[in-house]
């Protein structure tokens, strides 16, 4: 797999279920409850696949398995393989039908479980998971990972993220301290989402922080289009890992992109077909934009803080 290339998804769950937003967020889908430890941190977690996107190891009832940290998905997704395998008294399903949508279009019908996943120093408890296949996010020849935390998860917590040294950490909100040398980024909160401005040869445009996309940007293309990205420069094939399976994409350069303050050269961005959803992320900026960069995202409180490229300080 090509990390520039790959666009990891698995966002845009909608609930079909009769009833409002709020009865949605509130009584179908509470939050998780998150306990953390003494120390109100999980220690630091080194990625454990070779990827550029986090994966941490964790326990669900009681089994090993691997998780990927995916700030673009709007909640946490369990394998259906993966779920059918767990002891009886692992499997408490509720009755709530979904519909789930993936960059590229692809869509799923799943049913949602309550589950329990330990992480070192952290619970979670009452995580409500849609079970979905996740098709090559979960193959042993893919990445692995049949279980997705989302922002129903990372809204609970800070995500702190060193990409050079692969490794994370998710810390209790109330105690965490911000390293002085981490600068606020532009962002806003996009429903459960962080959007933050970029620019593409000098055209604004508007991207979800998606860490469980490997590539700098990947924009619909629609988005591509209308910032002059398919104006007949050289376009070529890519593949990208999609919500149950994977698709072809396109991939081209944009000479410059702007973000977080620095300036970035030679991009290549891949081109996806956008769903005819509302409100659905013309664009994704991914762990590439972060390279030699530290991170610390808080999507409860809709801000993103990033360090200087090339910092080598590793503290945090």
């Amino acid at each position: 797999m090509n990390r520039r290339s790959l666009l990891i998804r698995a966002a845009g769950l909608l609930a079909v279920a009769g009833g409002a937003w709020w009865a949605r967020d509130h009584l179908f889908w509470p939050k998780p409850e998150l306990v953390f430890g003494p120390e109100g941190a999980t220690p630091w977690m080194a990625y454990q696949r070779p990827a550029v996107t986090p994966t941490v190891a964790v326990k669900i009832e009681g089994r090993d398995v691997l998780a990927l940290i995916d700030s673009g998905a709007q909640y946490s997704v369990i394998h259906r393989d993966f779920f059918d395998a767990l002891p009886n008294e692992g499997r408490a399903l509720f009755d709530m039908p979904l519909l789930a949508y993936g960059v590229g279009g692809g869509t799923q019908v799943g049913r949602g479980a309550s589950i329990a996943v330990d992480l070192p120093g952290l619970s979670i408890r009452k995580l409500r998971a849609a079970i979905l296949d996740l098709g090559p996010l979960a193959a042993d020849d893919g990445l692995r990972t049949p279980l997705i935390l989302g922002q129903d998860v990372l809204g609970e917590a800070v995500l702190a993220l060193d990409p050079r040294r692969r490794h994370s950490r998710l810390v209790r909100r109330d105690v965490f301290v911000r390293p002085p040398d981490l600068m606020a980024t532009e962002v806003r909160r996009q429903g459960t989402a962080l959007e933050a401005d970029l620019t593409v040869e000098g055209a604004t445009v508007r991207a979800i922080v998606d860490t469980g996309a490997s590539s700098l940007l990947g924009l619909s293309r629609e988005a591509a289009n209308t910032v002059g990205l398919l104006d007949g420069r050289p376009e070529r094939g890519g593949t990208s890992l999609v919500l149950g399976g994977a698709m072809r994409s396109t991939i081209v350069e944009a000479r410059t992109v702007t973000f977080a303050d620095h300036l970035y050269e030679r991009v290549e961005v891949g081109v996806f077909d956008q769903p005819p959803l509302p409100n659905f992320p013309g664009g994704l900026v991914g762990m590439e934009a972060f390279r030699d960069r530290r991170v610390a995202l808080d999507l409860g409180e809709g801000t993103l803080h990033v360090s200087r490229p090339l910092d080598l300080t590793i503290g945090m």
